[in-house]
């Protein structure tokens, strides 16, 4: 595996798809086709950059024999290695990079689906096409970063038709998430409002509990009602510092009943970055360096802890 070759196979295709786009509607299916291929070989340069095993399944050990210069052992020929697929793909660059990427798994799904419906049977939503395009275009955007490419050279001509699609979805996502907010405000007058202070107080203080099976979320106040609420996502070891590092995922308040993820999250502000766990490194002493993430299992933190106190 090859990353510059990746990476110039991934802007061929992206010309490709912004070329069809242009065209309108009746090329949409090869847009949303070539972006995902685009996408997923633009991954795959980034996650070969670092080392080529990272793309390939892991399962199949003579690809891995292969991908580590082990090649003389395998039974089967380099041309037969199998690598993995875009959600994998996007998995993996997503766990390295983590905040950098403003794409979430739930965010690349129609992406992944609209491809796979062009590929597999010629189907696709023509509705979600410009969602899912630009969903594309910003996965991209800091992929190009951490491979030292340029922008411009990677979008050529096309390169106001991406940044005025990237300026529709910003816009788009502020909107809904302001809705969002305004629905969550309207629920929590209906079930809170007509209580008295103490005791909306004290119907809160039940109400918003830390739910009895998440372990890896964090308390934060919630930016619609202002109560109690949960940010629910990854918690990892970051061995060098010894340090918790959480990297949010669903921000969910049950008082008003909203939920925020992807895109959205990072429209809240401190709500959709990473957040370094300071305290509380007791729970690092029986820590097993060899497993490098924090499981339900292994570890759930206290309230304190939570709390980042």
């Amino acid at each position: 595996m090859d990353a510059e070759r990746l990476q110039i196979s991934s802007q061929r295709w992206m010309a490709a798809a912004l070329a069809a786009f242009s065209h309108g509607p009746e090329s949409y299916d090869f847009a949303v086709h070539h972006a995902g291929i685009a996408a997923e070989h633009l991954l795959k340069a980034f996650l070969t950059s670092l080392h080529p095993a990272l793309v390939v399944e892991g399962k199949d050990f003579d690809s891995l024999l292969h991908t580590t210069g082990q090649g003389a052992h395998a039974s089967a020929p380099i041309t037969r290695i199998k690598t993995i697929g875009l959600v994998e793909a996007h998995s993996r660059a997503y766990r390295i990079l983590r905040n950098k990427i403003p794409i979430s798994q739930q965010d690349l799904l129609p992406l992944a689906n609209a491809r796979n419906g062009v590929a597999h049977s010629g189907i696709h939503e023509v509705t979600d096409v410009r969602t899912v395009f630009t969903t594309c275009l910003r996965l991209l955007d800091p992929l190009l970063v951490e491979l030292n490419m340029s922008p411009a050279a990677y979008w050529g001509p096309y390169q106001d038709l991406h940044d005025e699609l990237i300026r529709e979805r910003i816009r788009d996502t502020s909107l809904h998430l302001q809705q969002k907010l305004a629905q969550a405000r309207t629920t929590f007058e209906h079930r809170f409002g007509h209580l008295g202070s103490q005791e909306r107080i004290a119907v809160l203080a039940a109400a918003t509990r830390r739910p009895a099976r998440a372990r890896d979320c964090i308390e934060k106040p919630c930016p619609a009602c202002h109560s109690r609420a949960w940010l629910h996502g990854t918690t990892m070891l970051d061995e060098k510092k010894k340090l918790a590092r959480f990297t949010p995922g669903t921000f969910w308040c049950l008082a008003c009943d909203l939920q925020v993820q992807g895109e959205e999250l990072q429209e809240l502000g401190d709500l959709g970055k990473e957040t370094m766990l300071e305290t509380n490194l007791r729970v690092f002493l029986d820590f097993k360096p060899e497993a490098q993430e924090i499981h339900e299992e292994d570890w759930e933190p206290d309230e304190d802890f939570l709390r980042g106190r």
